[in-house]
């Protein structure tokens, strides 16, 4: 180990300034700690900056890239709480020593406890903590799916798991049994690692289907024997914090995980059906960041308008579709957008999907009576300049959300319909007075997720003329244009499809389409006007993402297939 300090290096090779070390040596003599972890939390560095500089200091090579071979065997014998504790973790034998990575040189008995017991010389390499994690987890990940550690879970041993389960007399005893267990972890760890988003639990008469909602489709991935029906009906009731003695009524629960390293927050819903409980969970991975505007779909003129809606101080923006078509995530991403300090940004959901720092967020309640229109009148005694309301159900709320934009507040919020014109009609079907929408109403976005091509097996194809023109796309426009689709492989599952992506229609909001909601006129109608304004429909759009080679033919067609193109 050289003796030159941290200081001298961080000033001399990478340049930071002589009074940022000055000030995290005062801070040192006067509460202790590291000069490195000080400057990081003064933020006068950055932690590659300090892994850098700590590799010179101590002459320890950095990790320039993981081998390609790592050997996972070696982490069999090493708790996971181990090395996410100390942030080392052993990566492959080479030379008669082990490849290791590290974070903090200085752990010593963190270097010396992984040597004993992997009774070999460590080659140590330095890295930052979000690369040691990431290397973690899919160490990890692999020994689980492998089924070589005594937490993993074998992702092919689902059936055998089920087999084992026994036929329960006593609910109350069988969720200890240990199949059981293992059974429904082995569902929520394969439900992660496939990226599925529900899990269905269905009860037939004869059989058991559990199913995975993955990109939007439901996929069977297990039949269990009947008889094991009630073992996973309990265990998961269990773990949810649900009344598993009650069968007749229906039942909502929550559970709280940690699952490869991501914070996993499950809803849990029963129902009573003819033949036993239907049980969905809808996972929400907490660990995902936001999605910003660009990042969801919205590109070009659309998004450049979008943009100038979101910083009005007044007005209704509305966003539709179905459910799971990506309203929520489309909604934080503008009200992320335009968070800062200077503006006051209130939500009121049901449920809170994803906790953004500096805003605060209302969870409704309906046992207690905090409803969306209870909520939103007191959110507006709270000083608001911006109002997000998860869902407008009622007239009540509509009113609500109305008068609070025309006094002043951007309000944001979502409607189910089709389209983006449906959302007027609706609102007068509710009984909102037209001359009221007309005045608040600023743009509706209507959105659908489409999946997108796996690039692992991205290949050429023909579609037929008939598909084509059912898209809408001319003959002109489709003319030397090659159209993709996926072939299948492990990585998308086979199904061709990997991620999804939005289709969007925008419908701003002027003179024309004002005076058309006071006159109560017919969404067709309204179509054809916003279409004359220069409004792209989610079928045209959708024909876009064809042409960019994103998405396929049948996608759009899929998705969008309840629209009646009219032409202007």
């Amino acid at each position: 180990m050289t003796a030159r300090r941290l200081g001298e290096i961080l000033t001399e090779e990478f340049g930071v300034a002589p009074d940022a070390i000055e000030a995290a040596l005062e801070t040192q003599r006067a509460k202790g700690g590291r000069v490195g972890e000080i400057l990081l939390k003064q933020k006068a560095i950055t932690e590659t900056l300090l892994i850098q500089a700590l590799a010179r200091q101590y002459d320890i090579p950095l990790l320039q890239r993981p081998p390609d071979d790592l050997d996972v065997s070696l982490a069999e014998k090493i708790p996971i709480q181990f090395v996410k504790q100390h942030h080392i973790i052993p990566l492959k034998r080479l030379n008669g020593s082990v490849l290791t990575v590290m974070h903090d040189p200085l752990d010593l008995e963190g270097i010396d406890d992984l040597g004993l017991v992997l009774e070999s010389p460590l080659d140590l390499r330095l890295a930052e903590k979000e690369r040691i994690v990431a290397l973690i987890n899919q160490i990890y990940d692999k020994l689980a799916a492998s089924g070589r550690t005594m937490e993993g879970l074998k992702e092919d041993s689902l059936g055998i798991d089920a087999e084992a389960l026994p036929e329960a007399e006593d609910l109350l005893d069988v969720t200890d049994e240990q199949p059981i267990i293992r059974l429904v972890n082995s569902l929520l760890y394969n439900a992660i690692k496939q990226r599925a988003t529900d899990i269905h639990v269905e009860p037939f008469e004869r059989d058991l289907v559990i199913r995975y909602r993955i990109d939007g489709i439901l996929y069977n991935v297990l039949t269990p024997p009947k008889a094991a029906q009630p073992t996973i009906t309990s265990r998961v009731k269990v773990m949810a914090g649900m009344n598993i003695a009650e069968k007749r009524l229906p039942q909502d629960g929550r559970i709280r995980l940690l699952i490869a390293g991501k914070d996993v927050d499950i809803r849990v819903s029963s129902v009573p059906t003819a033949f036993g409980e239907r049980i969905v969970m809808r996972l929400l991975d907490k660990s995902l960041r936001l999605l910003h505007l660009e990042e969801i779909g919205l590109d070009g003129k659309e998004l450049e308008t979008v943009h100038k809606l979101i910083v009005r101080s007044n007005g209704i923006i509305l966003v539709t579709g179905p459910t799971g078509s990506g309203k929520t995530t489309t909604l934080y991403g503008a009200i992320s957008k335009i968070n800062s300090p200077d503006k006051n940004i209130i939500t009121v959901e049901d449920p809170i999907e994803y906790q953004i720092r500096g805003i605060g967020q209302i969870q409704v309640n309906p046992k207690i009576e905090l409803t969306f229109a209870s909520a939103l009148r007191s959110i507006l005694r709270q000083d608001p300049d911006v109002i997000l309301v998860g869902e407008i159900r009622d007239v009540e709320t509509a009113e609500i959300a109305i008068q609070a934009s025309l006094t002043g507040h951007l309000v944001f919020s979502t409607l189910h319909t089709n389209d983006s014109p449906g959302a007027l009609t609706r609102l007068i079907d509710m009984g909102t007075e037209p001359f009221l929408i007309s005045s608040s109403l600023v743009a509706v976005l209507a959105q659908r997720l489409v999946r997108t091509i796996c690039l692992s097996c991205k290949e050429p194809y023909e579609p037929s003329a008939s598909q084509v023109v059912e898209l809408g796309v001319s003959h002109s426009a489709s003319g030397g244009v090659q159209f993709y689709r996926g072939k299948g492989c492990p990585e998308c599952l086979f199904t061709g499809f990997r991620g999804r992506t939005g289709i969007f229609e925008l419908l701003v909001v002027g003179p024309e389409i004002q005076e058309a909601i006071v006159q109560k006129t017919d969404a067709n109608v309204i179509r054809r006007l916003a279409r004359s304004r220069g409004m792209q429909t989610l079928r045209e759009d959708g024909a876009r993402r064809v042409l960019a080679g994103q998405t396929t033919v049948e996608e759009i067609l899929r998705v969008t297939q309840e629209e009646v193109l009219e032409l202007a």
